[in-house]
Parts: structure tokens; C-alpha cells; sequence
């Protein structure tokens, strides 16, 4: 299982529309779309996490593409601290 950090996202983005965009590469296990805590408004980045295989092929073919008008980086997640 890997977890794939998606930055820049547009703050309208769902975590469907996101599973929607990663579900072409392999199953999706879940999708955490980061929200400011006392605001609730989006934040832009997000957390899916996949399978190894299908995580590694999403990473390489969606970094730096258009999604929904903005160009999304798509890296494999830091582990937390």
C-alpha cells in the first residue's frame, strides 16, 4: 500500500472527483482531501492511497497535468513524523 501526496488541487475538487482521476491506474483505497481546521474551506493538496503498483504508474503519469484547470503534483507521500 502507498500513499501519494496530490498538491495544487482546485478547492472545489471532491474526494470523489480525486478517486474518479486515480481509479484509471488500479484501486483506490481512500482519498483525504486536507481541510484548515477551523475554517473547513480546502486546503488544495490531499492523500490517496493505493495499491504499489497502480500508486507508481498514477505518480508517473499524472505529476504535473492539468486537472480541472490547475496542474497537480502528484509524488509518492513523506511518511509522518
Amino acid at each position: 500500500m502507498k500513499s501519494i501526496y496530490v498538491g495544487n488541487l482546485v478547492y472545489s475538487a471532491t474526494n470523489q472527483e480525486v478517486e474518479e482521476l486515480f481509479s484509471q491506474f488500479g484501486a483506490v483505497n481512500s482519498v483525504k482531501l486536507i481541510q484548515d481546521r477551523e475554517t473547513k474551506r480546502p486546503k488544495g493538496f490531499g492523500f490517496v492511497e493505493m495499491e504499489d503498483e497502480g500508486a507508481q504508474q498514477a505518480i508517473a503519469k499524472l505529476d504535473n497535468t492539468d486537472f480541472m484547470g490547475r496542474t497537480i503534483r502528484v509524488t509518492e507521500a513523506n511518511p509522518r513524523k
